[in-house]
């Protein structure tokens, strides 16, 4: 972590890659594949948790919030402290813990205490996403990086749609305790290669004495108050709550104290003078978007599914599966089509499958099903690994190696507050746009309408010829009328929300065209 050499510098043997670094890349690729796996798993089983806890909906919310509040918060910490401790020590123990918390989720008694083990699990398994970036950066050469970028995006587009199936299947053929029991196997096998593929290097005890503790203080404040913002302001109409407002004020205080100490302290926990890299800097702005499109389909998705549709979490996952089991064969496909095509058109090729994917999402009917949304999850698949992996490589082209833990970081903490803007705006907009299309929809129902009249009548003789009395069919009718005009409008406005991820990806393409050409694993450390 210390030689200041690019990642970019060659040497005659820089090809050469020994199976038991593979090993220790593998692992810390398993790691993060968990973590992001442990969000999308749990979301499918909430209800099953929340009702074998006695909680609210409300209440549940916080049992994925604390997760992820904890997890935004110490990813920007993990370039550092890997410092301290050495890469090997660090994963061990955040994994050993994430273990031990896993068990501690499904042992909870109560909300309180899932929601604290659900924080500490966030907090472990936080750092296994930006580490297992920085093992790969450090550990591998630049020819052999788009292998290792291939096996980061495995972990950051399968995990996600593969989530919701395992959970679902875990949940209904088992109990929702096994989402977590589900670490502990894969997670001795990440102890055991960790403890072997990765060398130890000397820790740095005499950092602690130089941290940025204003800038660590200041950074945790600020993001975890933007984190709830972003999680419950929906929940809590945003600003006509007082502690969403008093939340918003701390954040925006917060994190404008953070930048300005980060950016004019000498020695900073976190580099943001890496956002001068242009290219860093702009695919930053991609990654944003690409976690709006990531998160937030398959946020939004699987809510048309089980409102409109009364899927159960299996279903739900088998539809989200179609988007997820082709990339297991398509990823390791890019890095060899990164050697023949310019990496620039790669990425604007997969942003233009992902919008394209989304776009065949918004115009969904109430008898759009799995056999209906199949394709536009293919059209997905291709497009997602289009462009995780080579945009790590244009990102990291040509930053020291010493500054590999800042990059991972900042460019995975970019992934997830997209993720966390995204499902944000989609649950207000969802909401919002119901109302709109509900008014509209109304308007043209009205009583004095001979088809209304119609229909009405038609329902109401239905309702009768089933044993009801004339005023109770009556009832039943209008209410009928009623439930048909919401399911339209509710309808009418995921296909809104579809077009805002789509239109989302596609405005981030822009900064595609300002990207400097690299070829990615050629090195170069002066692209």
């Amino acid at each position: 972590m210390a030689n200041p050499s690019a990642l970019g510098d060659r040497n005659p043997d820089a090809d050469r890659v020994s199976l038991r670094t593979w090993i220790g890349v593998g692992a810390s690729m398993l790691g993060a594949f968990m973590a992001v796996l442990d969000i999308q798993i749990t979301n499918s089983s909430l209800q099953d948790i929340q009702a074998a806890l006695g909680a609210t909906l409300e209440e549940g919310s916080w049992i994925s919030t604390a997760y992820l509040v904890a997890e935004i918060v110490v990813i920007p910490l993990t370039g550092w402290l890997s410092q301290v401790f050495s890469i090997r020590r660090y994963i061990l123990v955040n994994a050993a813990l994430f273990i031990f918390f896993s068990v501690c989720c499904a042992s909870a008694w109560d909300l309180s205490s899932m929601i604290a083990f659900r924080a500490l699990q966030g907090a472990t398994g936080g750092i296994l996403i930006p580490m297992a970036f920085t093992n790969m950066l450090v550990s591998l050469p630049p020819s052999k990086q788009p292998a290792g970028q291939a096996l980061f995006g495995v972990t950051a587009t399968f995990a996600p749609s593969i989530g919701p199936t395992l959970g679902g299947w875990l949940t209904n053929n088992l109990s929702w305790h096994y989402i977590f029991y589900l670490n502990v196997i894969p997670g001795l096998l990440l102890l055991a290669g960790v403890w072997y593929g990765i060398k130890q290097q000397p820790p740095k005890p005499e950092l602690l004495k130089q941290g940025d503790w204003w800038g660590i203080i200041s950074m945790a404040i600020g993001l975890a108050s933007l984190q709830v913002v972003l999680e419950e302001g929906t929940r809590k109409d945003w600003f006509s709550s007082s502690l969403i407002i008093n939340l918003a004020i701390l954040a925006a205080i917060f994190l404008a104290i953070f930048f300005w100490i980060e950016l004019t302290r000498k020695q900073p926990f976190i580099n943001l003078r890496l956002l001068q890299n242009r290219n860093f800097a702009l695919a930053s702005i991609v990654n944003v978007s690409l976690g709006i499109g990531l998160y937030g389909s398959i946020y939004i998705l699987p809510l048309y599914l089980a409102q409109i549709q009364q899927y159960n979490a299996l279903q739900i996952g088998e539809v989200l599966m179609w988007a997820g089991i082709p990339q297991l064969f398509l990823i390791p496909l890019v890095p060899k089509l990164l050697q023949f095509v310019d990496t620039r058109l790669v990425v604007a090729t997969g942003i233009s499958l992902f919008a394209v994917s989304c776009f065949m999402n918004s115009d969904l009917t109430n008898l759009s099903g799995i056999d209906q949304l199949r394709w536009s999850q293919l059209v997905r698949a291709l497009g997602q690994p289009l462009i995780l992996v080579p945009l790590a490589g244009v990102a990291t082209a040509g930053i020291p190696r010493d500054q590999a833990g800042s990059a991972s970081g900042l460019f995975n903490m970019m992934r997830n507050l997209g993720g966390s803007f995204g499902i944000a705006a989609l649950g207000t907009l969802l909401t919002q746009r119901e109302q709109f299309h509900s008014n509209r929809l109304g308007e043209g129902v009205s009583l004095y309408n001979p088809a209304t009249q119609q229909r009405i009548d038609e329902l109401t003789q239905l309702f009768v010829s089933r044993g009801a009395d004339l005023l109770t069919a009556q009832d039943r009718a209008l209410k009928s009328i009623e439930t048909i005009i919401r399911r339209e409008s509710f309808i009418l406005a995921f296909n809104d929300c579809f077009y805002f991820i789509g239109f989302a990806l596609l405005l981030s393409g822009v900064a595609i065209l300002f990207f400097k050409k690299v070829k990615v694993g050629a090195g170069s450390g002066g692209h």
